[in-house]
């Protein structure tokens, strides 16, 4: 079994972390640079991520978390939000970075730059957040094996009241919306779920080829 594999053997949903210990700047940092590396469509990255380590605010995060305790317990929380707007100048400051980072001509630039804004300023609104939804559970898929590479432990979370985090956090003021929670650390010695073997579907069930 190859290393990778063995690792997200290891992987599980963390029931209860290990409140005492912390993750260090340097695991902080790679989870960081894995987000800011996530392939998301077009590479408008639509999506920022929230790095939280505050236990007063962990702890209040709790009741709107459904209770879920490993939001407190955890070293660090990771929220993964969308931006509430995607406009011209959004679209138009991503073009910017390309010609900064790349170096090419506004004359092969804009005819991509001027269709995407177009493409955009015809979706509705709500089109748009289940399109940056979507990107956001990219990241998340990404985070989860990073994690898993690195030995971190984590809980992905969909069970959440967004508002009551976007009000906590003030992201609002920040034109974000919350959607999806990442508590991060380690399993606590007494988690007996860790000791529990993956329940998945046989390969032949979830898997389809089709060769020459």
């Amino acid at each position: 079994m190859s290393e990778p594999i063995q690792q997200l053997e290891w992987r599980y949903a963390v029931k209860k972390f290990d409140s005492e210990r912390k993750l260090s700047d340097d695991k902080i940092n790679t989870l960081k640079k894995a987000f800011n590396l996530t392939a998301t469509s077009y590479g408008l990255q639509p999506i920022t991520l929230l790095v939280l380590q505050n236990k007063a605010l962990q702890e209040k995060l709790v009741k709107h978390s459904f209770e879920q305790l490993q939001v407190a317990q955890a070293s660090h929380i990771l929220v993964i939000c969308i931006q509430n707007e995607i406009n011209a100048e959004y679209i138009a400051s991503y073009f910017d970075t390309v010609k900064k980072v790349r170096g090419t001509s506004d004359a092969i630039l804009n005819p991509f730059k001027e269709s995407m804004i177009e493409s955009f300023s015809n979706k509705e609104i709500q089109e748009i957040k289940s399109w940056s939804k979507n990107q956001a559970y990219l990241a998340l898929g990404n985070l989860l094996t990073i994690c898993a590479l690195e030995e971190i432990d984590s809980c992905p979370m969909e069970g959440f009241q967004p508002e009551a985090y976007d009000r906590l956090l003030d992201l609002n003021s920040k034109g974000l919306t919350s959607v999806l929670v990442l508590p991060v650390g380690y399993r606590a010695d007494d988690d007996v779920f860790s000791t529990f073997k993956k329940v998945r579907k046989d390969m032949a069930e979830s898997i389809i080829e089709i060769q020459e």
